[in-house]
């Protein structure tokens, strides 16, 4: 979130060590971020996967969270 003008959208502790982190933003900059955050995490232990979803569906982002519960209407 330091790397790069994005927004920390939550984070999820799935169990066994593993944590999901999402972040929101324009693809540039939530790329910068996840690279910076995957540096720190290989620093500090194995990191075992990073991967940013461009211009995700509303859907996407409703299941995951961070998306709001109607879709967006589009505007005309």
């Amino acid at each position: 979130v330091k790397a790069a003008n994005v927004k920390l959208v939550g984070k999820e502790q799935v169990g066994g060590g593993f944590v999901t982190v999402l972040v929101r933003g324009d693809v540039g900059a939530v790329q910068a971020a996840t690279d910076a955050g995957a540096e720190a995490a290989k620093a500090v232990g194995e990191l075992v996967s990073v991967h940013v979803i461009p211009r995700p569906h509303a859907d996407v982002e409703t299941i995951l969270g961070g998306g709001s519960e109607e879709p967006k209407s589009s505007s005309k």
